[in-house]
């Protein structure tokens, strides 16, 4: 799904560069390297402020202590994601409230929101999922409408562009009170571990995060909140500051490959390629297919592998279908998207040797089918 050695080799001499000079230096924890990186961060993205944290989990937890939320209180989540976006909210004691998502985008569908706002709901969590934005520009307004924070999920989505109505674009991240993001290795910009980060445009609640990454501290043995052990690295920082240069080279080398894939799998019957909307640029960290019931999603799963080729069900099993968070309410679009979708391999290093034979295979398979 990923060539993480590929990428690497190219960028080897920077990367063993970087590393040798953390070890030369000894500064293995909140090094000189891991503010250099918050601060290229934060130029990158437009951001007031970036705190850097364990890992992308950890990010959506903080976020979320940082907004002083109390136990019973609701917040508005995606039932199509991944675990952590609800995992976080149910450990802090606050309630996830489901919505459906859009059967197109994959991403929350905002008509649905307003419907399960009661006056215990606090919070909205947009995920800007695969590597395309929510609908920020609607969220941002019902959110204000109903004096809710609202905290972007962009584990993956780092780099993305959102255009608002009026021309202005901002990045994915940037838009809510919080952004929040994942460094996981097959993240499109990951460090060689765990790592992760918050997104500010609010100094004071960027400060009040920064304290709870740290136990809680104002100062060295002075604990005035409580607060966790969430750091990133000097050695995972130092790797993304090399990577983070690369990161628009990555996102186009991944627009390239998603381009070639809609180019041949567009007219092919059963299967529907990723739709992509106008307000916000994709960097598909996913290309997501959409397989038809007459096709099965798992036979051409099943097939693609014996042919050497992988794919990834994201995700088979609805969070509302999980024992952890088992719901009553039904979730059609989603339910119907768990026995479709299907994930085909998209990195920085594909070939069009790769991709021609995946998509000769994909084509070979269905028309035989």
């Amino acid at each position: 799904m990923v060539d993480l050695k590929g990428q690497y080799n190219n960028i080897k001499t920077e990367v063993d560069l970087a590393i040798q000079q953390v070890i030369d230096t000894t500064a293995f924890i909140n090094g000189a390297v891991v503010s250099e990186f918050t601060r290229n961060l934060e130029f990158y993205l437009g951001a007031a402020q970036v705190v850097s944290c364990a890992n992308g989990t950890d990010a959506l937890q903080i976020a979320l202590m940082a907004l002083g939320l109390k136990t019973g209180d609701e917040v508005v989540v995606p039932v199509h994601t991944y675990v952590a976006t609800a995992e976080v909210i149910a450990l802090l004691g606050l309630k996830p409230v489901f919505v459906d998502v859009y059967p197109e985008t994959f991403t929350i569908d905002v008509s649905q929101i307003e419907s399960v706002i009661t006056p215990h709901t606090k919070a909205i969590v947009p995920v800007h999922l695969y590597g395309q934005g929510a609908d920020m520009e609607s969220i941002m307004r019902l959110a204000n409408k109903h004096k809710l924070y609202v905290v972007e999920d962009t584990a993956q989505a780092i780099g993305a562009d959102y255009t608002f109505s009026d021309g202005t674009t901002k990045k994915l991240g940037t838009i809510g009170d919080v952004g929040t993001t994942s460094f996981f290795p097959s993240k499109n910009l990951g460090c060689y571990g765990d790592g992760g980060a918050m997104m500010f445009n609010d100094l004071d609640l960027a400060k009040k995060a920064k304290r709870i990454a740290n136990h809680g501290q104002s100062q060295k043995y002075v604990h005035d909140i409580v607060g966790c052990n969430s750091r990133l690295d000097s050695l995972q920082a130092a790797i993304l500051n090399v990577k983070l240069k690369q990161l628009d080279k990555y996102t186009q080398s991944r627009q390239k490959a998603a381009d070639y894939y809609d180019t041949e799998l567009r007219n092919v019957n059963g299967i529907a390629i990723p739709k992509r909307e106008s307000q916000s640029t994709h960097v598909f960290h996913q290309y997501t297919l959409k397989v038809s019931p007459e096709i099965e999603r798992d036979w051409l799963k099943e097939q693609l592998l014996h042919k050497g080729i992988p794919s990834m069900i994201y995700y088979p099993i609805p969070l509302h279908k999980q024992k952890a968070y088992a719901s009553h309410i039904a979730f059609p679009v989603t339910e119907t998207l768990s026995k479709e979708v299907l994930s085909l391999p998209i990195h920085t290093e594909m070939k069009k040797e790769e991709l021609d034979y995946i998509c000769t295979t994909i084509k070979d398979l269905i028309y035989a089918r």
